[in-house]
């Protein structure tokens, strides 16, 4: 389950369980005791501008209806599945997974480009 994201002085650091990963500007997949998995909620990315110094949940489940942000869904839908919640120090924009396979979250790392996602059923876009 990942619990945290925080961007301080360059370094993305992931905690997810007890597992905490730091690299600079880049996240690694850390796999956690969870067997709930996420729900493909698009074939593409969301290109999103993103304020700097503010808190955004990234939607991990694939459940919410707010792509890519979290809506809460996750409690009923995805019960051992957390938003990855992330600041970015300086404002920009930037492409948010929208199939959750990213192996760089929640950034879209071209996961969605694969058959496996682009086969998928995925609801109706809103």
């Amino acid at each position: 389950m990942i619990t945290q994201l925080l961007y301080r002085a360059g370094t993305a650091v992931l905690k997810r369980n007890s597992c905490i990963l730091a690299r600079a500007f880049r996240v690694q997949s850390c796999y956690s005791s969870s067997t709930t998995e996420p729900k493909i909620a698009a074939k593409h990315p969301f290109k999103v501008d993103l304020e700097g110094g503010k808190r955004y949940p990234w939607c991990a489940c694939g459940y919410s209806k707010k792509q890519p942000f979290c809506d809460g869904s996750h409690k009923k839908s995805a019960p051992g599945l957390s938003p990855l919640r992330f600041t970015l120090e300086e404002a920009k924009t930037v492409w948010l997974c929208g199939c959750k396979q990213t192996l760089n979250p929640p950034y879209c790392d071209g996961t969605h480009k694969q058959d496996f996602v682009q086969e998928a059923e995925v609801p109706a876009q809103q």
